[in-house]
């Protein structure tokens, strides 16, 4: 597949300045590789919040919360320890 010509993007002054400082630096090679370094992480925050919204929906459907008594919890841990000679 060949890549066509994206047209120019426009970017408040603040980030030109950011994009010229990450040229000068040497950390990228050109305009798009730090603009699609940006877009990248973009890309991975959406994904991160989307998974988050998806977990809490599964939560959410699950119902109400049992309680849970902490320490009877630990005295189950340590008889069951016990039990297998620990």
């Amino acid at each position: 597949m060949t890549k066509t010509a994206s047209p120019p993007i426009k970017v408040a002054r603040h980030f030109e300045v950011f994009i010229e400082d990450e040229l000068a630096a040497g950390r990228y090679a050109t305009r798009d590789a730090v603009v699609e370094a940006g877009l990248r992480l973009l890309e991975e925050r959406e994904a991160k919040i989307k998974a988050l919204r998806a977990a809490i929906e599964e939560g959410e459907a699950s119902g109400p919360a049992e309680p849970f008594d902490l320490d009877e919890f630990l005295v189950e841990c340590r008889a069951e320890r016990q039990a297998r000679g620990g």
